[in-house]
């Protein structure tokens, strides 16, 4: 960051404060946030307002810890899944081959924006255009509670496949040769096992919070030193230190501190230029295009042996432009390789996208029932392993989330059902140790009506669900899943705050566990006991 951007522009503030109204409005009528913040950046703009040095440090500053949080999921172990990978791969590739000759071609024109491009400036373009918004997908995932479903993890695996390669083209962009200290970089491998100890050391709060921040900027420093681009060196920070509950934990801390800071990015992006009227209408041409994007997605997750339903979801979660899209056209603009026209009518193209896949994703499984007999058709019949039907034979106790409660619920029910207790978990590492310590454990999504699907019969002769999964609105959804397939058995479920067991009391669950008021209680009855000694 420039020190100067300290200076702070009058304007700035006031267009910070139009951009919250703007973000309030989009909020009101369902629609992401930074769909507001764009639309207060071309107001701004039509009104004749130029953004300060303010605004262009909070974009800086935003996009480096976007990269870095993306640094955070860079597991190799996660990527490496057939499913991600091969999807990833291929579906930037097809799709940035599909989007650079429809450009191409339209471009034919010649028309304003329309103005004839290079076909390297049609390939860029077709790149930008080739990635899915990580922003709205992981927002629209939590409003769900389906972030550690099957068809979540998905597409968040794509959407980081897509961020590595869009990085890769970032530090492509500098334009120069890395000075010659640019190997001692290497260093920083064996440093990452001292940056993950402090990370483990720097508790859950402030300290947690600052010691991210500090390590981007750290890392974009060092690169930025060498002659590297600097973005890279906070995506290279944030996979020193990817992997492990901390590093999830981090980047949830850093979630709205980024999502804070990128404002200034969509604001001052909107206020760079207005679409012109061709430029308009080649915007909502390429939203036009959305549903062959889709298409894709479902026909390369379904190559991959995913089923029809998780398909369709996770393909749902991808169909929209991306924010990180408009950072590689920037840098496109500013490296000289696309005219900077082309940048307003990508963010007329991303806003819109954003307005219209909100509400078709909160409808996915309604659009699934009512064509289940088309995307069935796709479907193939060998199933990836452990995604087989489940058998309803010899289980009458589900324990839904194998966290330390739920392994303990587990163990609690065992000797009482004589062994016929299934636990089932997101994660397949979770399943893999429980299996590892001797429980009968499979990976599933208690939130995902395809894993019910898989269990039809099972439903029907259950005793108990117990749900002892961490996130409540996951919780509700599957308590909804049940009622939706006729559950008659009782249902158990761990909570954390009070209004939230009376919630899953008023839907029909008939036991919901107060973890911290009961845990509370567990300790003053402990300490009254000891007392009495």
């Amino acid at each position: 960051m420039n020190p100067d951007g300290l200076a702070i522009s009058l304007g700035d503030p006031v267009w910070i404060v139009i951009a919250l109204v703007g973000g309030f409005v989009a909020r009101s009528v369902k629609l992401p946030p930074l769909v507001g913040f764009l639309g207060a950046g071309f107001a701004l703009h039509a009104l004749g307002a130029q953004s300060g040095l303010l605004l262009d440090e909070l974009a800086d500053f935003g996009i480096m810890l976007l990269l870095f949080t993306i640094g955070l999921k860079l597991t190799p172990r996660a990527l490496a899944r057939p499913e991600i990978l091969g999807v990833g791969t291929v579906q930037l590739v097809a799709a940035t081959m599909g989007f650079s000759a429809v450009v191409w071609l339209i471009t034919r024109a010649q028309v304003g924006v329309l103005a004839s491009l290079s076909l390297q400036s049609a390939l860029i373009l077709g790149f930008a255009l080739s990635f899915s918004s990580t922003v709205f997908a992981v927002k629209v995932l939590e409003d769900r509670g389906a972030a550690t479903s099957n068809h979540g993890q998905l597409a968040i695996g794509v959407l980081v496949i897509q961020d590595l390669a869009a990085v890769l083209l970032l530090a492509a962009s500098s334009g120069s040769w890395p000075s010659i200290w640019a190997g001692l970089l290497v260093l920083l491998v064996p440093l990452g096992f001292v940056l993950r100890r402090l990370l483990r050391r720097s508790g859950h709060g402030e300290l947690l919070v600052l010691f991210g921040v500090t390590a981007a900027v750290a890392g974009t420093a060092l690169f930025e030193l060498v002659g590297m681009k600097g973005d890279v060196g906070a995506l290279a920070m944030g996979m020193l230190l990817a992997g492990g509950p901390k590093a999830e934990e981090l980047s949830k801390a850093l979630s709205s501190l980024k999502d804070l800071f990128l404002v200034g990015f969509f604001l001052s992006i909107g206020m760079t230029a207005l679409p012109t009227v061709a430029g308009a209408v080649l915007a909502l041409l390429l939203v036009a295009l959305l549903p062959f994007k889709n298409q894709l997605y479902f026909l390369l997750f379904s190559w991959r042996r995913i089923r029809a339903r998780t398909s369709w979801h996770a393909s749902l979660d991808l169909t929209n432009y991306s924010e990180f899209g408009l950072i590689v056209a920037l840098v496109a603009v500013e490296s000289l390789w696309v005219p900077q026209e082309w940048l307003p009518t990508l963010a007329l193209a991303i806003a819109v996208s954003f307005a219209i896949a909100s509400p078709i994703a909160e409808r996915g499984d309604l659009l699934y029932t009512r064509f289940n007999s088309h995307f069935k058709r796709f479907e193939r019949r060998e199933r990836l392993p452990k995604d087989e039907d489940i058998s309803d034979r010899d289980i009458d106790v589900i324990v839904f989330g194998l966290g330390r409660m739920g392994s303990r619920a587990y163990d609690a029910v065992y000797d009482a059902y004589q062994g016929r207790v299934l636990g089932v978990d997101v994660d397949h590492e979770i399943v893999a140790a429980q299996v590892a310590l001797g429980r009968r454990a499979i990976h599933g999504d208690a939130t995902d009506p395809e894993f019910w699907s898989r269990a039809s019969l099972l439903v029907q002769r259950l005793h108990w669900v117990l749900l002892t999964m961490s996130s409540h609105e996951a919780n509700i959804s599957a308590v909804e899943r049940l009622r939706d397939r006729q559950y008659t058995g009782q249902i158990a479920a761990t909570t954390k705050y009070p209004d939230d067991a009376a919630q899953l009391r008023g839907i029909g669950v008939d036991f919901a566990f107060d973890v911290y008021s009961e845990a509370g209680a567990g300790f003053a009855a402990e300490l009254k006991e000891r007392f009495k000694q």
